[in-house]
């Protein structure tokens, strides 16, 4: 089963390193944002991976063209770094497709750019590139095929703080309560889809708006709330948190690493303190 990455957009609420590297490639410890996300993808099975690009695709090519496996696997070095021998490996057996789908094109006209490279897959996933999650995705799949929906989304609680107002038409407040209260969820991504999604999708059309509504209105549309880990980056606050995770070892998302390097890296250098 194939992955839709969506990974053109022009990120411009990050503008501190949009401005330069695509938001996708924003980079998490020693990775970027997106090879967690698709690292996470394929932890559970699924490597072959079509990448929707657009703002700085190039850098994304350039990324996996010189992609070296030593910085995330352990390895041996011999002769001054003429022998290298890799203990195991990231992204040796993954499938991946750069598909240009351009610069100010929505995300629903970027699926359709790629259809063709989904031909003869009944169901496929499709996800943002600037979210992760500990979502069990071997039961959200079952959940999803035994719906027999065309679609499916997850449901998260939004990161940021706010507080949801009720007013009347003359702005009389009828209530103020934080979100917590508020019982409010949102798009959180991981699509599942069947491929009857690309008959509701018309020219121009971006893929929450128009084409979600008439599966809503057929009763073709599905969410899960997950109450699990969902974290994305918007801000540089958000970018902040997910490096102060990482530097504890605190990474939820990383579900093929229960025992996480860089945690395992700190408690070397503690014992090492004596």
């Amino acid at each position: 089963m194939k992955v839709v990455l969506f990974c053109g957009g022009l990120g411009t609420r990050l503008k501190e390193y949009s401005d330069t590297i695509p938001k996708p490639m924003i980079e998490i410890g020693y990775r970027p944002l997106m090879w967690h996300l698709m690292r996470y993808y394929a932890h559970f099975g699924f490597k072959e991976f079509i990448l929707c690009l657009g703002y700085r695709g190039d850098y994304i090519k350039n990324y996996f063209l010189n992609y070296s496996e030593l910085l995330s696997n352990d390895f041996e070095m011999r002769k001054g770094g003429k022998e290298i021998r890799l203990y195991n490996n990231d992204i040796e057996d993954w499938s991946i497709s750069f598909v240009d789908t351009g610069l100010q094109t929505n995300v629903g006209q970027r699926l359709m750019v790629v259809k063709d490279h989904l031909q003869g897959d009944e169901i496929f996933m499709a996800n943002y590139t600037d979210g992760l999650s500990d979502l069990d995705l071997h039961w959200y799949l079952d959940y999803f095929c035994t719906s027999n929906k065309v679609g499916s989304f997850l449901s998260v609680k939004p990161s940021l703080s706010f507080h949801v107002v009720s007013s009347d038409g003359h702005g009389q407040v009828k209530s103020i309560k934080p979100q917590t209260e508020a019982g409010i969820w949102i798009n959180g991504g991981f699509f599942i889809f069947r491929k009857e999604i690309f008959d509701h999708i018309e020219d121009g059309e971006d893929l929450v708006y128009e084409p979600f509504r008439r599966l809503i209105s057929q009763g073709n549309l599905l969410t899960h709330k997950h109450t699990g880990f969902f974290a994305s980056i918007d801000t540089l606050k958000e970018k902040v948190m997910f490096d102060h995770m990482f530097a504890r070892g605190d990474t939820p998302w990383a579900l093929w690493d229960k025992n996480p390097r860089n945690a395992r890296y700190r408690m070397v250098s503690s014992d090492n303190q004596g």
